[in-house]
């Protein structure tokens, strides 16, 4: 069994005991969360797509951490000119143990 659901504007493929890392949370660490926005969902064969989400149906979670992901850096610049700029970016990010699918 495996669904697709949406969070963050993306789209991530879970199953039961998956471990995925998304956009950042409100939710405290070491607690459930439920996704409501299910896309599709495949159960044995049967697969139900949904127009845009499936009806009735939810991922059950756990919130494992927050962490931040890598740093990006960004460098600009305009040739002769003397101009330089460096940049850094660190995304937030929640890391997801998908407990169950619930269709």
């Amino acid at each position: 069994m495996y669904a697709v659901i949406e969070t963050g504007s993306r789209q991530y493929r879970v199953a039961p005991g998956d471990t995925i890392t998304v956009e950042r949370l409100k939710a405290e660490a070491g607690t459930p969360i439920t996704i409501d926005r299910v896309l599709l969902v495949s159960n044995e064969g049967k697969v139900s797509i949904g127009q845009p989400m499936v009806d009735k149906a939810a991922v059950v979670a756990d919130v494992v951490e927050h962490k931040r992901g890598p740093k990006v850096v960004t460098f600009k610049m305009r040739r002769r000119e003397g101009y330089h700029k460096t940049i850094g970016h660190r995304q937030e990010l929640t890391v997801l143990k998908i407990k169950e699918i619930n269709a």
